[in-house]
């Protein structure tokens, strides 16, 4: 499939780790230089769970990783140009949701069982490694009684979120305010994480090393390619699946 130039621009919507920095150093070379001579034909944006701190230093180094045009971080809670600057309509939201909750999450959850606190402090969410032998039911359901939303990934990451804030609904409402075309819009993920993104109703990649968690709650769906390779070649092959005409 061929577009005209006056077509819209291809937006990629990836995760970070396991699918877009996921690869051999070869492989990784080769892919992140396709991207930049596509630039103009592509708007690049990372979907993580990373926080800033631990994002911008992938392009500002020696790291050959392309600059993203936009970051939405943090699990969906936090969402930036690819200066750093964040994208004060949405982010206003996501705060007004969260609404200084940390101290009052962990007072809530002080003491439950098969938690941990992660180090480290976060704007909009608090964030758990917890035990899966451990964990209760009953504390999940201890979370969402009290206004939050629960996001658990690779049976370790446990993530209190405000209510109705994932990735996928922060792309959802930066795709709006950038007026992306739904059909331009291709996500990536491999991790339970991601659920929210490859389910957010625009054309999704799991890649071949996604958790079998992921892949059994999203389904059969025919907005959903599971390819059969691992990582950025599981985007590159999504993308032909998709006739994404960039590679």
């Amino acid at each position: 499939m061929v577009f005209a130039t006056t077509a819209p621009r291809w937006v990629l919507a990836t995760d970070l780790d396991g699918t877009f920095l996921h690869g051999s150093q070869a492989d990784r070379t080769a892919f992140y230089q396709r991207i930049e001579q596509q630039r103009d034909r592509l708007i690049l944006v990372f979907v993580t769970g990373r926080h800033w701190q631990l994002i911008e230093p992938l392009w500002s180094g020696d790291c050959p990783v392309p600059q993203p045009d936009f970051v939405i971080g943090d699990v969906g809670t936090t969402v930036y140009d690819g200066q750093g600057r964040p994208i004060e309509t949405i982010q206003t939201d996501i705060a007004n949701r969260w609404n200084c909750a940390n101290d009052r999450v962990k007072r809530l959850l002080a003491g439950e069982p098969g938690l941990s606190l992660q180090r480290g402090e976060f704007a909009y969410r608090v964030s758990y490694d917890y035990d899966p032998q451990l964990l209760r039911q009953a504390t999940l359901n201890l979370i969402q009684a009290a206004g939050f939303d629960v996001i658990m990934s690779a049976d370790r990451y446990l993530d209190v979120m405000p209510k109705g804030v994932a990735k996928g609904f922060t792309l959802q409402r930066l795709a709006k305010l950038e007026r992306w075309p739904g059909d331009r819009i291709i996500t990536a993920g491999d991790s339970l994480n991601d659920l929210n993104l490859l389910a957010a109703g625009y054309r999704a990649i799991a890649v071949g090393n996604s958790e079998p968690k992921l892949l059994a709650a999203l389904g059969d769906r025919p907005t959903l390619y599971h390819s059969p390779y691992p990582g950025l070649l599981g985007i590159m092959d999504g993308f032909r699946h998709w006739q994404v005409d960039l590679f």
